[in-house]
């Protein structure tokens, strides 16, 4: 029995889409994280601005590694996501040693959940089908 996951991240929120035999969950994990601002000035500026980006970059590691509890038992992983956080939460998981279980990163806006598990299911039935097409081939090849 396989669990394929399907999750679109961004520094907000991240909106997992479980696939497990005919079961589909949809769960959202809210980061509780503020906007990053930067600012521009001087020497007391820059050490406020490090402080935050250090309390940003702590937020943020605590943020992914509880979308990663919640996903470590998949079998595949497709990460989506309209900016930098599909890439850093990417190598978070290759951090994890969970690097192997990726399927694919794409670039997707945000859309409507439904709209989003859609996309999920045919990647992952798209992807069956692609194998067993592969083997049809590979079968017939060898008679």
């Amino acid at each position: 029995m396989n669990k394929n996951v399907g999750i679109w991240i961004d520094h907000r929120k991240a909106v997992i889409v479980s696939l497990e035999e005919k079961r589909e969950e949809i769960r959202e994990i809210p980061s509780d994280m503020e906007k990053h601002i930067r600012f521009s000035g001087g020497a007391q500026v820059a050490s406020a601005e490090d402080q935050r980006d250090r309390r940003f970059t702590g937020h943020l590691d605590k943020y992914y590694d509880k979308v990663i509890s919640m996903i470590r038992d998949a079998d595949s992983i497709l990460i989506l996501g309209p900016g930098e956080a599909k890439g850093e939460f990417e190598k978070r998981l290759r951090a994890e040693s969970l690097g192997t279980r990726i399927v694919g990163t794409e670039t997707m806006d945000k859309i409507p959940y439904d709209q989003l598990a859609a996309k999920v299911r045919e990647h992952f039935l798209k992807s069956v089908e692609d194998i067993q097409n592969s083997n049809k081939c590979k079968n017939s090849n060898r008679l």
